[in-house]
């Protein structure tokens, strides 16, 4: 399908494609791997814009439930300013259907997505950095630490879904060969948070992490962290979630801050857990 009045060509994306968008995300500097951008290819309807053949900008959907998020939302450096940022966001919006959209928008493309009809609901702030030595917190009364198991695996999506808002079923179908390690808190002998270690970028990624408060997060962390000094390490937090000044003392510090926006009512958090860190900012 063309646009009018410029030959410009857009289409639904495929596997074929996902080279291309990889090597223009390398070109804006994205730290994005082959690899993260196919699996967003198998779990999201993305779509991409051509110029004569060459692909020149992509955007995707992920449908989660009641909501969908937007992300990846690019256009090549010598191709801005035309619409076709626009275009593809409308080209998202109708692929979210009856779901609510939402996403993380660069401060930048606020303004853009504002006048599209998104409001800020939060922040989120990239952290990353080589990991310095870190000493796992002691644990509360009644809590331990354990390495998950497959029989775990219903627990941690049903975990996932309520700390997020948001349907993870087909997201964490994605995730679980890509987890090098995850690590649960139990209180009681009853798993109530988590934290996944995967490649991702640069290095390794902790995402997602759901607890239910501030100390657990951190005692996830820091029992993954421990394993890995001197490696990369990115994580993406809500703003509020009182884990940065925490993370910059172990060689984490932020990076970048995003906002996250909503169409609507945004994703609520349920059953005394919250989404501390995002799987991705594209997936949220």
């Amino acid at each position: 399908m063309s646009t009018q009045n410029h030959p410009y060509t857009y289409r639904p994306m495929t596997a074929a494609d996902v080279p291309a968008a990889h090597a223009l995300s390398v070109k804006l500097k994205w730290p994005h791997r082959l690899e993260d951008w196919a699996m967003l290819q198998r779990v999201a309807e993305g779509f991409v814009v051509e110029d004569a053949g060459q692909l020149i900008g992509t955007a995707f959907t992920c449908p989660q439930g009641a909501y969908a998020t937007i992300g990846l939302v690019i256009v090549s450096d010598d191709y801005q300013g035309k619409g076709i940022g626009r275009r593809l966001m409308e080209q998202a919006l109708q692929a979210c259907g009856s779901a609510t959209a939402v996403l993380n928008a660069t401060l930048a493309g606020v303004p853009l997505y504002a006048s599209q009809g998104f409001i800020e609901f939060g922040r989120i702030n990239q952290h990353q950095g080589q990991v310095q030595a870190v000493t796992p917190p002691a644990l509360a009364a009644g809590e331990s630490c354990r390495n998950a198991t497959a029989d775990d695996w219903p627990r941690l999506l049903e975990l996932a879904k309520a700390g997020s808002g948001l349907d993870r079923t087909r997201v964490f179908d994605e995730l679980h060969d890509a987890i090098e390690r995850t690590v649960i808190l139990e209180r009681d002998g009853q798993p109530c948070a988590f934290a996944m270690l995967r490649p991702f970028g640069r290095g390794r990624a902790i995402s997602p992490i759901v607890a239910q408060n501030p100390k657990q997060a951190r005692q996830l962390i820091a029992e993954l962290l421990a394993e890995l000094p001197g490696a990369f390490v990115r994580l993406d937090i809500q703003a509020d979630s009182g884990l940065g000044e925490w993370l910059s003392a172990a060689g984490l510090p932020q990076v970048d801050s995003v906002a996250q926006m909503a169409r609507g009512t945004p994703p609520q958090a349920t059953g005394g857990v919250q989404q501390f860190a995002l799987v991705t900012q594209a997936i949220g």
